[in-house]
């Protein structure tokens, strides 16, 4: 099959190490689905931080990028449960296992759910990694209700914007934080207020939330723990922050693949709560260019690599 690989001669090569070309054929182990890939979808940060050994510690020697895609499956493992040949699937995968930038990918079948049918492939191949993380961050770790209020940090981003959609679903009050060309973006979203974060005490405009959901780290996370209601949490899924709190929760997490949320998510999609922010495409032999694009010019939304 043809795929986008990071080789590794001499040690980690990033994107300029990004290879368009031939690959072994995967094929679907026990509880695993065999997918044709129709779209991938990437954080460019990924190939940073994405494992180069597998579970059991052997080195990968080369990685297969994207963790997140859409398309259908045409083969199954032995004991698979979940999916049949032909479905439309989305999902994320493991990052110890090669990805979607690829004609093919392997992924365990509880890491996938029915592509929502209101969107087509390239959409549906934006959606799992920021909805997933979002949908984690507010509720599973930040534990948002309804009447609660919600500082989402970054929120015109890729995976902001999934926060923002997804917490005015849950009937939150919603305020958004970013630069001030942002501010158009992030009304349209739905925030109900926006914060510039480029004014001098930006913070002093906010006052007490419930929930503050971080995703961009730094001095801005640094800043987070004083707006916190006593009670309520701080949530990042850019790196850990200190605090001499005790009054409140402070959370860093990795998203994790969950079929069953993106089950739910999918519904959202097709109810119309919940749209894909797709930034530009680009075919899949031009990943590094891809990578690039988003990685230099500030792409709203995500990038997604079609077949």
């Amino acid at each position: 099959m043809k795929a986008v690989s990071m080789q590794k001669p001499e040690g980690f090569e990033g994107i300029e190490g990004l290879v368009y070309g031939d690959a072994p054929d995967p094929r679907p182990a026990i509880g695993d689905a065999l997918v044709q890939v129709r779209a991938a979808s990437f954080t460019p940060t990924e190939l940073t931080w994405t494992p180069m050994t597998d579970r059991a510690g052997h080195d990968r020697g080369s990685l297969i990028p994207a963790h997140e895609g859409s398309g259908i499956v045409v083969a199954v493992g032995f004991g698979t449960a979940g999916v049949s040949v032909g479905d439309e699937v989305y999902g994320l995968i493991d990052g110890y296992r090669d990805g979607w930038a690829a004609e093919y990918v392997t992924i365990e079948a509880r890491s996938l759910a029915p592509k929502p049918a209101t969107v087509d492939f390239i959409e549906a191949a934006a959606i799992p990694q920021a909805s997933l993380t979002s949908w984690q961050a507010l509720f599973d770790h930040g534990h948002l209700e309804s009447g609660q209020s919600v500082l989402i940090h970054g929120a015109s981003g890729g995976v902001g914007s999934m926060g923002v959609q997804l917490a005015r679903w849950a009937d939150a009050h919603v305020i958004g934080t970013g630069r001030a060309d942002a501010r158009e973006r992030a009304l349209d979203l739905g925030v109900h207020e926006f914060v510039d974060i480029e004014q001098d005490g930006w913070e002093t405009t906010v006052g007490q939330v419930d929930l503050v959901y971080d995703t961009i780290g730094g001095d801005v996370l640094a800043r987070s723990p004083g707006l916190v209601k006593p009670g309520g949490a701080l949530v990042s899924i850019m790196m850990p922050v200190q605090t001499d709190r005790d009054d409140i929760r402070v959370v860093h997490f990795v998203r994790d693949p969950s079929g069953a949320e993106l089950r739910d998510i999918a519904r959202l999609v097709d109810q119309g709560k919940l749209q894909p922010q797709v930034g530009a495409v680009y075919p899949l032999a031009e990943a590094r260019a891809a990578f690039i694009a988003k990685s230099t010019q500030h792409i709203p939304g995500k990038v997604v690599l079609t077949l």
